[in-house]
């Protein structure tokens, strides 16, 4: 990932770890997913539309779907045709159309259309790797898992919240270094932290709550009074 050319913060010592997920939960005590769902299937649905997409084009699309067909039931009877006029705003529109049916009819199948709830039985679904069944058990079924999308790994490589040169390095220290008791929401906090304020290309740092405990070398600062 292009992140690593950047410098990393040192590793953040461990009562900084604490303090960074105090303030994250000061300043939004219930983190939620900005992905729009009512059930744990919409939610499993709309996280494997979301890959190389926007929540946003992905809620836009959900909203016309989810309507006319929000079970495993009623995709297998749209099938990919009838799916993809729904969906077609979204990146990778085609493939995504052929896992979500095939998801569907595996799920009624094996699972009785009911979303299972083990990490095994979720990859095995067509178009489920681990981030979007971390997603899932998380989110629907509140396990404390982390899912470790590209503003996760950049926000933990350059805060010095852990180091990793890929997603499941970072995901297997963010493990041992985030206190249980912030596990559940941690990957939420994270996320809006790298959406909104520790961004790609140019970090808020004057705006951001933990840049005292930030590790990362180039804070951006104030722009320069005229």
């Amino acid at each position: 990932m292009s992140l690593l050319r950047e410098r990393r913060g040192r590793v953040m010592p461990k009562a900084h770890v604490e303090d960074t997920f105090v303030r994250l939960s000061e300043l939004n005590p219930n983190p939620r997913t900005e992905l729009e769902y009512s059930t744990p299937y919409e939610l499993l649905v709309a996280v494997t539309l979301s890959a190389q997409s926007t929540d946003v084009g992905v809620n836009k699309a959900t909203r016309r779907l989810f309507p006319v067909a929000n079970t495993p039931a009623a995709i297998a009877a749209l099938g990919e045709d009838g799916l993809k006029p729904y969906i077609s705003t979204i990146g990778l529109y085609n493939a995504k159309a052929a896992n979500v049916v095939a998801m569907a009819r595996l799920l009624l199948e094996r699972h009785g259309g009911e979303v299972p709830r083990t990490r095994e039985a979720l990859e095995a679904l067509p178009g489920v790797g681990r981030k979007t069944a971390n997603v899932v058990l998380n989110t629907a079924f509140g396990q404390p898992t982390m899912a470790v999308d590209t503003h996760i790994f950049r926000v933990s490589n350059r805060t010095g919240l852990a180091h990793g040169k890929d997603v499941r390095a970072v995901e297997d220290r963010l493990l041992r270094r985030v206190p249980a008791r912030w596990l559940h929401d941690a990957h939420h906090w994270l996320i809006l932290h790298g959406r909104y304020v520790c961004k790609a290309r140019r970090p808020e740092c004057p705006a951001c709550v933990i840049r005292d405990l930030c590790t990362f070398p180039d804070k951006t600062r104030d722009a320069e009074p005229r």
